[in-house]
C-alpha cells in the first residue's frame, strides 16, 4: 500500500530529524556542494538550456577553484548543433575526475510497482563526450508516485557496468573503485546491504528550520557565480585568479561539485515521502545516505512475518474479552506504532506499517459497525433536518448535545463583526443580474475563506453585508485579536481582488468593517419552528455604527476602544475621536485599525508622527496649528482620510468656535 506507506515514513523521517543530534541527520555540507543552474541564472543567462561551450567554462572554472569531483547532471545523449562537443569533451578530459550522467532504458513494466521491463540500453552522453569522461545513470525507483530508493542491477552492472550517478560520483571522490557482491554494496570502507529488491533506501537529511530545498542552503551556489561572475577572471594567472576567488574557493576547494538544473522548464522534481525534492538535490541525498553507511533500510521479511504474527495473536486474545475491547485494540495499535516510530529513530529500521495498521483498524470498525450505524442515523437526521438553516459548526455542536435546539442565548464575551460594501448600490447599478450574482459570489467567498481561517462564525449576509462574530459557538479568549487579524487579512484580500477586478474591467469594491468587543447575547433565536444561531446586544449594534462611521473618516476599518485593549499587543492602530454614535449616549474611543503588529508602512509612521501632534493641538483647541501638522501628514499621504476630516472640522471650529464646556466629543446624527 505505497499510497499510505510513503506518509508514514516521511512522518517517521521527519520525527527522525527532529529526535536525533544534528550531526547525525544533517547535510554534509563539507563535501558536497550543488551549482545551482535555476530560474535567476537562466534569465540572465538569456536562453535555455545551456550552452555546452558554456557548461565546459564551467567545468574549467570548477577545476580552477579546486573541486575535487565534477559531476554534470545534465542529459547530453544528442550532438550539439554548434559543434560544441569538443570544447566540452577537451574540458571534461583535463579537469580530471569529471563525469555525466545516462539512463537506463527499459521496456514496459507489467508488474503493479517495483519491477521494470526487459533492458534496452543505456542512454549515454554522445561518443565525444563518453570517450572523455565518465557515466552514471540516475534512474531512481519509484514507490507508489513517490521516489524514495535508487536501485541497482547486478546483471546490468556485470555485463555493461554501469553504475548509478550517485554511487560513481563518491567513488571518484573517494578514490576508490565501487563493488556490489551479495546485495551489499561496498565504496571503500563504507558498505551498505540492500534490500530484497537491490534498492538502496535514500535517507532525506535535516535541512535548516524552515527550509524546504537543499538550494536554500549553504551546500548550494548559483551558476551565475561560476560562469557570469568569473568571465572578466579567466585571463588571470592561477595566483591572481586564486586572489580574487578567495571566497569561492572556500566553499569548492576539495568538495564533490554536482552541477545541476532546478529551473521550472526542466521539470526536474519529484514527489518524495517529505515532500518535493529537486532532482540533483535527490542525487545529493542519496550520496549523503551512503557517506553516513545508510542509516535507514528495510526490517525484512522474517522480522516482518513475526511481528504480524504477534499483532494477530493479540488481536484474537482481545476479541474475547467482554469489556473494553476498544481500549485494547487502540492501546495495541499504539504500541505498534510506537515501537515502529522507535525502530525507525534508533535503529534506521523501517516496518511496513500499512499491512498492519490497516487490518487493526478494519477489526475495530467491523467489532463497532453495528453501534456505529445506529449513532449515524440519528446524526444523518439531524444533519438533515437544519443543514439548510445553521452553520456546519452550529450542526456539529447540535449533533454533540441535541439539547442545544432548544431556544435560547447565553452572555459571553466575544467579538461582533460588520462590513459593508462602499457604493454597492453604484455598484449594482452598472451590473446586469448575473453579472452582480457572480461578482458578489466571489466577494462574500473570499472573505468567508477569511473569516473562517480565524476560527470565525459568519453570521449571516444581508445583501453585500456580512456580519459575523468570534468566541461562539466555541469559546475563544483570543477573540479580539482573531476578529482584527481576519480584518486586516480580508482588506489584503479585497486589495488582490481589486487588481483582478481592475484588469478585468469590472467594477472594483471597497469594503468598509466594524469591530467591537465585549458582553453579547448569542444563541438560538427565533419561534418554535423556525431558528437563528445569533447575536444581539449593545455591543453589536456598536460594532454596525462602527462600520457605517468609517465614512465620516473616510476610513475602513474601525475598532471600539473595548476590542483595542484586548487586542492592543497584536495590532497597530490610529486614535481616530471620542464619538456619541446614533442610538447610544455613552461616548466612546475609537481607532482606525491600520496592520499586525510591527508590520506598518514606514510612510503610515511619518504621516501617523503628524497626526498625533495635529491631534493634541486639537484637543488643546488649537485647531489653525492642528490644520498644519494635519496638512503635514497629507503631504506624505494625500488621500489620508483622518487627517482630512480633521482639516475640515478644525476650519468649521476657526469660525464656531465650540462651547466653553466642549468635552471633545463627536455626536453622530446618522449612521453612516
Amino acid at each position: 500500500m505505497p499510497w499510505l506507506e510513503n506518509p508514514l515514513i516521511g512522518y517517521r523521517s521527519l520525527l527522525r530529524v527532529e529526535t536525533l543530534p544534528s550531526e547525525q541527520t544533517e547535510f554534509p555540507y563539507d563535501d558536497i556542494v550543488i551549482i545551482d543552474t535555476e530560474e535567476d541564472f537562466f534569465e540572465e543567462y538569456g536562453s535555455w538550456p545551456l550552452k555546452r561551450k558554456d557548461i565546459a567554462k564551467m567545468v574549467v572554472n570548477l577545476k580552477r577553484l579546486g573541486a575535487e569531483v565534477i559531476a554534470l547532471d545534465m542529459l547530453m545523449d544528442f550532438p550539439n548543433g554548434y559543434g560544441e562537443d569538443p570544447i566540452l569533451a577537451k574540458a571534461l578530459r583535463e579537469s580530471g575526475k569529471t563525469m555525466v550522467v545516462s539512463q537506463l532504458q527499459f521496456g514496459e513494466s507489467k508488474a503493479l510497482y517495483n519491477a521494470v521491463g526487459e533492458f534496452k540500453g543505456v542512454n549515454s552522453a554522445t561518443d565525444v563526450l563518453d570517450e572523455a569522461t565518465q557515466s552514471g545513470y540516475t534512474n531512481i525507483t519509484l514507490i507508489g508516485s513517490k521516489l524514495s530508493r535508487l536501485r541497482f542491477y547486478p546483471e546490468i552492472l556485470k555485463e555493461n557496468n554501469v553504475w548509478p550517478f550517485a554511487v560513481l560520483a563518491l567513488s571518484l571522490y573517494l578514490d576508490v573503485e565501487p563493488k556490489l557482491e551479495n546485495g551489499l554494496l561496498s565504496i571503500g570502507d563504507l558498505s551498505m546491504p540492500l534490500d530484497e529488491n537491490n534498492d538502496l533506501w535514500i535517507d532525506f537529511p535535516r535541512l535548516p528550520g524552515g527550509l524546504t530545498f537543499l538550494k536554500q542552503t549553504p551546500a548550494v551556489i548559483t551558476a551565475i557565480e561560476i560562469l557570469m561572475d568569473l568571465e572578466d577572471l579567466e585571463d588571470l594567472d592561477e595566483e591572481e585568479f586564486m586572489e580574487e576567488t578567495e571566497d569561492l574557493r572556500e566553499l569548492i576547494e576539495g568538495k564533490l561539485v554536482l552541477v545541476g538544473d532546478t529551473s521550472e522548464v526542466s521539470h526536474d522534481i519529484f514527489e518524495t515521502p517529505v515532500g518535493e525534492v529537486y532532482g540533483i538535490e535527490i542525487i545529493a541525498d542519496t550520496i549523503a545516505t551512503m557517506m553516513r553507511q545508510q542509516p535507514v533500510g528495510p526490517a525484512g521479511f522474517h522480522l516482518e512475518a513475526m511481528v504480524m504474527l504477534l499483532l494477530l495473536l493479540s488481536f484474537l486474545a482481545v476479541s474475547q474479552l467482554k469489556r473494553f475491547e476498544n481500549l485494547f485494540f487502540l492501546l495495541i495499535i499504539i504500541i505498534y506504532s510506537s515501537l515502529n516510530v522507535y525502530a525507525y529513530i534508533y535503529h534506521g529500521i523501517v516496518f511496513s506499517m500499512s499491512y498492519a495498521l490497516v487490518p487493526c483498524i478494519l477489526s475495530m470498525v467491523t467489532i463497532n459497525l453495528y453501534l456505529f450505524m445506529l449513532e449515524r442515523r440519528q446524526k444523518t437526521f439531524i444533519k438533515g433536518a437544519f443543514s439548510q438553516y445553521l452553520s456546519p459548526t452550529v450542526i456539529e455542536m447540535i449533533v454533540k448535545d441535541p439539547d442545544k435546539l432548544k431556544l435560547g442565548g447565553e452572555r459571553r464575551e466575544m467579538t461582533a463583526f460588520f462590513s459593508d460594501i462602499q457604493g454597492f448600490s453604484t455598484v449594482s447599478e452598472s451590473l446586469t443580474p448575473e453579472e452582480l450574482v457572480q461578482l458578489l459570489n466571489e466577494y462574500l467567498t473570499s472573505m468567508c475563506e477569511v473569516i473562517s481561517s480565524f476560527n470565525g462564525t459568519v453570521d449571516k449576509f444581508e445583501g453585500d453585508a456580512i456580519i459575523a462574530f468570534w468566541g461562539a459557538p466555541l469559546d475563544n479568549p483570543d477573540h479580539a485579536r482573531d476578529g482584527c487579524h481576519a480584518a486586516l487579512d480580508m482588506q489584503e484580500r479585497n486589495a488582490e481582488m481589486r487588481k483582478v477586478l481592475r484588469e478585468q474591467k469590472r467594477p472594483i469594491l471597497y469594503t468598509r468593517m466594524g469591530i467591537n468587543s465585549g458582553p453579547i447575547v448569542v444563541g438560538n433565536m427565533g419561534s418554535a419552528t423556525k431558528t437563528d444561531y445569533t447575536i444581539m446586544g449593545d455591543n453589536v449594534n456598536l460594532a454596525a455604527r462602527l462600520e457605517g462611521a468609517n465614512k465620516f473618516y473616510k476610513t475602513y476599518s474601525m475598532i471600539a476602544e473595548n476590542t483595542y485593549e484586548l487586542a492592543k499587543d497584536t495590532i497597530d492602530v490610529r486614535y481616530l475621536d471620542i464619538v456619541r454614535v446614533v442610538g447610544k449616549n455613552e461616548p466612546v474611543k475609537i481607532y482606525q485599525l491600520l496592520a499586525k503588529k510591527n508590520e506598518l508602512s514606514g510612510e503610515m509612521e511619518g504621516v501617523l508622527e503628524n497626526y498625533v501632534k495635529g491631534i493634541q493641538c486639537y484637543q488643546d483647541l488649537n485647531f489653525k496649528e492642528a490644520i498644519t501638522h494635519f496638512e503635514n501628514a497629507l503631504k506624505l499621504v494625500s488621500e489620508d482620510g483622518p487627517s482630512l476630516t480633521y482639516i475640515d472640522r478644525c476650519k468649521i471650529y476657526l469660525e464656531q468656535p465650540p462651547d466653553s464646556d466642549w468635552d471633545g466629543v463627536f455626536t453622530f446624527t446618522e449612521k453612516g
